[in-house]
């Protein structure tokens, strides 16, 4: 290995180490993400923090707030999770003023910007009347997005996405898609049968 490559190897690790002393105090006003409201005003205001410090101090607040993430993926400005429930892999990248609720994101998958991940897609009841009941936690559903996915710009996600598989921007996922995909539309439909 390259004195080069040692050289940045040791500066991210001393980036991550002084981010990660800055998020403990806002992850411990959080309880760790088991404070909904105070995660979620957390995570909001840190999303606004630009710059690569900013992605760096993302990434360490939620690898100690969320079920788990890996502090070798990158969340961009304006982006932030909405649910403390999710679980991000290692080498995932996150674009600029993504909402994502409660999800499980794969290893290596790449989310464009403007992209909504939503905790399911049956979030609001309605009375006999017809009225909205309101948003409750316990319909909250996490959304599965495989490993290797690439999720295009401003697509809103509601249902499991397989591995290896491409959503096209501006697609709004209703139904799961298969591993190995290409879909794109609303609703999305496949464009490319699944690779085997």
């Amino acid at each position: 290995m390259s004195l080069r490559s040692l050289l940045t190897k040791a500066i991210k690790r001393l980036t991550q180490g002084i981010t990660l002393a800055i998020a403990l105090p806002l992850a411990a006003i959080t309880g760790f993400g088991r404070i909904s409201n105070a995660f979620q005003g957390i995570a909001q205001l840190v999303s606004l923090i630009p710059g690569l410090p900013g992605d760096y101090l993302r990434v360490s607040f939620y690898a100690l707030t969320l079920r788990t993430c890996s502090l070798s993926c990158r969340v961009s400005f304006g982006s932030f999770f909405a649910q403390s429930s999710t679980s991000v892999g290692s080498g995932v990248y996150i674009g600029a003023y993504c909402v994502l609720g409660a999800c499980v994101i794969g290893n290596r998958t790449q989310i464009a910007s403007h992209v909504q991940i939503l905790s399911g897609r049956r979030q609001h009841e309605r009375n006999s009347e017809g009225q909205i009941l309101g948003s409750r936690e316990e319909q909250f559903r996490p959304v599965i997005i495989g490993e290797d996915c690439w999720i295009g710009a401003s697509a809103i996600v509601m249902e499991d996405i397989g591995s290896k598989t491409t959503i096209g921007a501006g697609a709004v996922v209703t139904r799961p898609i298969p591993s190995g995909s290409v879909a794109v539309g609303n609703p999305a439909r496949l464009l490319a049968e699944p690779v085997q």
